[in-house]
């Protein structure tokens, strides 16, 4: 049956796991935070030799904080104390060196100090960035305590003067917690209403409800005195009771005298004292560790439902997230294969969707048509080519040395051909004008497609096909409307030379006895008026198909690329996958690291948290 000091290491476990996957002090899902700080934690406060190295040491059970005048604790120490049963022998770990167990505490406190002078240098200056600390005993109770740098009133040589502030507000971010329990250290040889602790604790716990006050060096107090007033709530009442505490002596210090040792002198003290003997059986170190496990016990009992609540909604957080990560490759060619495949029509699924008016993007394909195309016609040079002078000279070559009796037919081809060559151009252009609006929409697709991001490979390779294929799809449709344009000049109309005798009768030219229309010998075939007629004739017949290619060279360019992207874009590639071996089918859905290691640590915060919510769940209904 499940007891609810497991439950406290389950939740000292918890806080441990938040804080190896980066969850604690800055993560990147508010949630991971907001479960820390639902968390009870415990922070030790006081001022500076006002004995909180001996009060956590007595807890613990172990010597092994650094001591010596001052300023001495300069960074935060987040120390979690884990019940183990039996008999094992103590050890501790530092979170900035997994995996190393440290038997010899004398290394312990030497590896505080220099984890610290690491990042403060050896000076006297402070920092917020936490020490993780974790010892593991039979001997202590499961405790999150965080042991913080002393409270002082003025800075000494060697520290900024902003020192004291720092120190204040370092204590603050801490204490302000509503979750946090204020373990206020307070020396009993100096006046209560000076103390440090209970001024900060009043200040940020007005109520008193999770304030702890203990008073240390009670034995050093002055012959004739002591502090009943305190420890017995007249001076300063707490809701909850004070306790005092018993240090060991510099001499017990520097003798290195047994923890065991102590704690037993602490008790003999206690229980052998005229002023304190009635309250023995609530006072000393040990007393204190059971006071804050049992006031946690009930924190946390309190705390169960909302704590579930907020794992609950983590995990779902964290189920989505792997969602859109996606879960790990199969070794499997076939299951590689198939991802493979279902990758791509999810991108070819958003591809066409932009062609098709789904998402932003086919728009520009019409407007090639619609604007790009019509405005390129409109410029093309035909005033130039057929002007008066060029006209005449096209005539007069078309001719030869003999000239045209009735109507120049050769000039007439000449001229339509010449004209009509014009039209390539823009042909090309609509061509070229598509080929890139595709190439964008691909490059938009692949990159709104959420499942190949954790793919850059398969990513690159299927940029690489498509571009492959779309300058085929190009090409064709090249071909495809230069051919247009040629058959225009390889056959004009009949209809068109069958008007040409029509427009000379209207110049004036009567027919002849035989019905024929002719010019007649009132025409200047070789004058001004001839020339201007022709050239006008020839430009009716470019306007003619002008308005006819207008038409259909869209059509050439939609069925030879836009029709062909959204039915065959990535046929030939298929064709090369199904040709891979396994290991190459492997190497194209190699992840992005920096993703890999996203999925893996989301992996491990999916597990935390349900094998925490299983574990509370369990330990909830244990009564």
């Amino acid at each position: 049956m499940a007891t609810m000091e497991s439950l406290i290491g389950l939740v000292n476990r918890i806080q441990r796991a938040c804080t190896v996957l980066g969850d604690y002090g800055g993560a990147d899902n508010n949630a991971f935070s907001s479960l820390w700080e639902a968390l009870p934690s415990v922070a030790v406060v006081g001022g500076q030799s006002s004995g909180k190295s001996s009060v956590l040491e007595s807890i613990v059970g172990r010597d092994f904080l650094p001591r010596g005048s001052g300023i001495v604790t300069r960074r935060p120490l987040v120390l979690q104390l884990h019940q183990v049963e039996g008999d094992a022998q103590d050890y501790a770990e530092f979170l900035h060196m997994p995996g190393r167990k440290l038997t010899d505490f004398a290394l312990v406190r030497k590896e505080i100090q220099d984890e610290t002078d690491r990042l403060t240098g050896k000076t006297k200056q402070i920092s917020p960035v936490p020490i993780h600390l974790s010892i593991y005993s039979p001997k202590v109770v499961n405790l999150t305590l965080v042991d913080l740098p002393g409270l002082t009133k003025v800075a000494v040589e060697g520290q900024q003067e902003s020192i004291v502030q720092d120190i204040e507000n370092m204590v603050r971010s801490y204490i302000e917690k509503p979750n946090c329990i204020i373990l206020a250290i307070s020396p009993a040889n100096q006046d209560i209403a000076t103390s440090d602790a209970i001024k900060i604790a009043r200040e940020v716990d007005p109520s008193g409800e999770r304030t702890f006050g203990v008073l240390t060096k009670l034995d050093l107090m002055d012959k004739g005195t002591n502090a009943l007033d305190v420890l017995e709530g007249r001076s300063y009442r707490l809701q909850h009771p004070w306790v005092g505490i018993v240090n060991r002596s510099q001499a017990d210090i520097n003798r290195n005298v047994d923890m065991i040792f102590s704690r037993r002198k602490e008790r003999e003290y206690f229980a052998t004292s005229p002023e304190y003997g009635h309250l023995a059986h609530k006072m000393g170190s040990e007393y204190l560790a059971k006071l804050l496990s049992q006031y946690l016990e009930s924190v946390i009992r309190a705390q169960i439902p909302s704590i579930i609540s907020l794992i609950n909604k983590t995990i779902e957080e964290l189920e989505a997230e792997m969602d859109r990560i996606g879960r790990p490759i199969s070794m499997d060619a076939g299951a590689q294969l198939y991802t493979i495949l279902d990758l791509c029509r999810a991108f070819e699924r958003i591809f066409k969707e932009h062609l098709d008016g789904g998402r932003a993007g086919g728009d520009r394909i019409y407007n090639v048509f619609d604007n790009q195309l019509p405005a390129a016609l409109r410029k093309l040079p035909f005033d130039r080519h057929l002007s008066l002078q060029n006209v005449k000279k096209v005539v007069s070559e078309a001719d030869g040395y003999q000239p045209h009796l009735i109507a120049p037919e050769q000039g007439y081809r000449r001229l339509i051909e010449g004209a009509l060559s014009y039209f390539r151009g823009p042909a090309e252009a609509s061509v070229d004008a598509v080929h890139y609006v595709l190439k964008e929409l691909v490059r938009k697709s692949i990159a709104e497609t959420e499942e190949l991001k954790r793919f850059p490979t398969l990513q690159a390779e299927l940029a690489a096909a498509t571009n492959e294929a779309l300058e085929r799809f190009r090409e064709e449709s090249k071909k495809a409307t230069l051919r247009l344009v040629d058959m225009e000049s390889s056959y004009l109309t009949v209809e068109f030379f069958r008007k040409l005798p029509q427009e000379v009768e209207r110049a004036g030219n009567p027919p002849n006895s035989d019905g024929d229309r002719y010019a007649g010998p009132n025409v200047d075939r070789y004058g001004e008026g001839h020339f201007r007629r022709i050239g006008s004739n020839v430009l009716s017949y470019i306007g003619m198909v002008s308005d006819t290619l207008r038409n259909t060279i869209p059509k050439a360019v939609v069925y030879c690329q836009v029709r062909e992207a959204k039915l065959a874009l990535l046929n030939r590639f298929y064709v090369q996958m199904g040709k891979k071996e396994a290991e190459q089918l492997l190497n194209l859905l190699d992840e992005d690291p920096a993703l890999m290691e996203r999925r893996k640590q989301c992996a491990k915060r999916l597990e935390l948290y349900k094998a925490a919510r299983d574990e509370i769940d369990s330990v909830s209904w244990a009564r």
